[in-house]
């Protein structure tokens, strides 16, 4: 099956039942600003491409929200209890985007969205979330042309800086995903355009 633009991604996500389950989970939470994202949505992107029957396993299901008015990560972990209770069976991880450039040695992020944006790769750079009207809404803040073309390469954010280089190169170096989905390529970003 080909992917060809946005449309085909949601419809893809509606289709599937077990997707639109762990949305509507997060969704009754009633986050602020709340997306599933990453390897929940390029995953299935991959192995939809690759034409496989199963669901590829995912190591966990990320759970983002931006609240800048309480940056405890407890309330992360009670979240993430909230959504087990839903849905034993998913491997949920929760987080607060309004705290994690803490972690990640960045400037505060703006939103969720802008969060997603300074993920490791344009191919996981992706979130969903579902509307009032449960509509399927999909952020894309690097694009989707890496993703549908399974190329793997660092968003800008990463591609800027040597320290998160190395941390990009580790991090794709341990994924192995050409392992599990033959047809991926990673691209070897340009030197030249890196600066220390």
């Amino acid at each position: 099956m080909s992917i060809h633009n946005e449309e085909d991604i949601i419809r893809l996500v509606r289709e599937d039942k077990w997707m639109m389950e762990v949305l509507s989970a997060a969704k009754m939470l009633q986050l602020p600003d709340w997306w599933v994202c990453a390897g929940f949505i390029r995953s299935k992107i991959w192995d939809v491409l690759h034409g496989y029957p199963q669901r590829t396993a995912t190591p966990d299901v990320d759970v983002i929200y931006f609240d800048a008015s309480n940056l405890d990560e407890a309330v992360e972990k009670k979240l993430e209890a909230e959504l087990r209770a839903l849905n034993p069976t998913v491997p949920w991880s929760v987080k607060n985007e309004a705290r994690m450039h803490l972690i990640d040695h960045a400037l505060p992020y703006t939103s969720s969205v802008d969060a997603i944006s300074k993920f490791p790769e344009t191919a996981t750079a992706l979130g969903l979330t579902l509307n009032h009207h449960n509509n399927v809404i999909l952020a894309a803040p690097c694009g989707i042309d890496d993703v549908i073309h399974m190329e793997v390469k660092p968003t800008p954010f990463f591609a800027g800086s040597n320290e998160k280089m190395k941390h990009y190169e580790s991090r794709i170096a341990n994924k192995n995903w050409q392992q599990i989905w033959p047809l991926v390529r990673i691209v070897e970003p340009e030197r030249s355009n890196r600066f220390e």
